[in-house]
């Protein structure tokens, strides 16, 4: 099972350190991230319902092993598929509304509340107590009561 902490997150929603750089790397020591990446200006950027922390390509691509790169706005999503068209190094996506989407790397992101979806990443399953006996992984702000 793939455990991956939603945004930094490990124990709980913690919005003044989600999507820093730091937390992300703290996290990255014993779980894949999901990460929010928006593309303004020319610049890569990480925050979730705004742009709030710079950060450059190289840390996407140090890091690439274990992020999951959920693009915000279309710009980042473009800027990904013009470096990396085949997501050989980089797993992003892209999704509004969708119940389900493909990562760069051909994983299935489901939304919250769309489980069971066989082999998918199940989002924040605990807020509507998700079957995710068939899930390839789980994205959760608590993936520790995971482990």
């Amino acid at each position: 099972m793939i455990l991956i902490s939603h945004r930094g997150n490990i124990d709980g929603p913690n919005s003044k350190r989600e999507n820093d750089p730091d937390y992300i790397v703290e996290a990255l020591y014993n779980y894949e991230v999901e990460i929010d990446l928006w593309f303004i200006d020319g610049m890569f950027k990480l925050g979730h319902d705004e742009p709030q922390h710079e950060i450059q390509y190289e840390f996407l691509l140090k890091n690439s092993r274990k992020l999951w790169i959920h693009c915000k706005n279309l710009l980042a999503f473009r800027e990904l598929s013009r470096i990396d068209p085949a997501g050989d190094f980089l797993n992003y996506f892209v999704h509004e509304s969708d119940d389900v989407v493909f990562t760069s790397k051909g994983y299935r992101w489901a939304l919250v509340g769309k489980q069971p979806i066989e082999n998918s990443i199940a989002v924040m399953p605990e807020v509507n107590d998700e079957d995710i006996a068939v899930c390839s992984g789980i994205c959760s702000d608590y993936i520790g009561k995971y482990r």
